[in-house]
């Protein structure tokens, strides 16, 4: 197959300028990218000649207005939304990349290509029955974005005759935070976790106020954020490694300020509040404490979803260092959405046996030894 993202972008097929991408990724790269790619590495954008093609990981606005001006076509990469069983933070290999030439899904200041989709795609019958049949297959297996955590949680019994609502924590250093947080100037600046948690209770007095640090500040792999520490006295309870899928089963709404939390709710018809603007926001499916008057489209969940899941990212099942010769074999390195939930699901249930599982301890060792000496190579 070839994916959307690949057809929309024929520059992707011939030279194309890596920039910035450090050896342990740019076997990734490759697998993301079409087999037709001539790849050369660069550390940055000024090494990259003009009127030629690009990608560089995340928003990289300076390297986007050098781009403009000196003709480069230039495309944005960043996980897509059913990544791996594992976290990125602790270096697993992704399943799904987004490529981008717009923009980033993330940031909310300039339209992305999955905005401009939203606005203006059309999707046909074939595309909607698939997108439902999709939503029903994730919240049948609860397949998520990492597919970690335990999965045996239950709120405790004082939660049984209050309202629950989920308050997801994010990584308050993300980009996520610094351009889809605080957009709308007349919508309350909320920046960090703790103001979103003080914020809920206030709106939300009676209710009970679950609070999840997210995944990377638990595996401390990501710093938490400023006076997150001080969480529990805002809610009633505060979960550890717990799956959200799992969660979810026993929630009444989900709050967040751009968490992709919001959207796994969605999928399982959980009410979600919005107090930034993630991309899911703005098309009527959720209540929005902010507004982008880019989004003038009114969407369906399954519309959503065949945007989002489907046509947006690029799914790879292979993890090889190079592209057999045969163009056939490189292209069925791609896979659909439906065939990626089937791979995550078998991931996941391998992990879980006892072989597996030793594994897995071993390999997460060795990922959080590499991530210590990066970040003291780093500093």
């Amino acid at each position: 197959m070839t994916p959307w993202a690949h057809a929309q972008a024929p520059e992707l097929s011939g030279q194309v300028f890596a920039i910035g991408f450090k050896p342990y990724w740019r076997a990734v790269l490759k697998q993301f990218l079409p087999s037709q790619a001539l790849i050369q590495h660069v550390d940055t954008i000024g090494a990259v000649p003009d009127d030629s093609t690009a990608v560089i990981w995340g928003r990289a606005a300076a390297a986007r207005h050098e781009a403009e001006r000196r003709n480069i076509a230039i495309f944005h990469l960043e996980d897509g939304f059913l990544r791996s069983v594992g976290l990125g933070a602790e270096f697993v290999k992704p399943l799904s990349w987004v490529i981008d030439r717009r923009g980033l899904y993330f940031d909310a200041t300039r339209a992305s290509d999955l905005e401009h989709l939203l606005n203006y795609g059309e999707f046909s019958e074939d595309e909607l029955h698939n997108a439902s049949r999709l939503v029903q297959q994730l919240n049948a297996l609860k397949i998520s974005k990492y597919n970690t955590g335990e999965q045996d949680w239950q709120p405790r019994e004082k939660a049984s005759t209050r309202k629950r609502i989920l308050v997801p924590g994010q990584v308050e250093s993300d980009a996520s935070i610094q351009y889809g947080a605080a957009v709308d100037e007349h919508a309350p600046a909320i920046r960090r976790n703790l103001d979103l948690l003080k914020a809920v209770r206030s709106a939300n007095p009676d209710a009970y106020l679950i609070y999840k640090p997210h995944p990377d500040v638990l595996a401390k792999a990501r710093d938490a954020g400023a006076g997150e520490a001080l969480a529990s006295d805002y809610c009633d309870e505060l979960v550890g490694a717990v799956s959200l899928t799992h969660m979810l089963d026993r929630i009444d709404e989900v709050h967040v300020l751009t968490s992709l939390s919001g959207f796994e709710a969605l999928l399982r018809g959980i009410p979600v509040t919005c107090y930034g603007l993630p991309f899911y926001a703005g098309w009527g499916l959720t209540k929005d404490m902010q507004t982008c008057e880019r989004r003038t489209a009114t969407r369906s969940l399954t519309e959503l979803v065949a945007a989002a899941l489907m046509r947006y990212p690029v799914y790879s099942l292979t993890h090889s260092n190079e592209c057999a010769s045969n163009s056939n074999e490189c292209i069925s390195r791609f896979v659909t959405a439906d065939e990626a939930v089937q791979y995550l699901q078998q991931q996941r249930d391998q992990q879980r046996s006892g072989v597996q599982k030793l594994r897995h301890k071993m390999s997460h060792k060795a990922r959080n030894f590499l991530r210590r000496a990066l970040n003291r190579w780093r500093r």
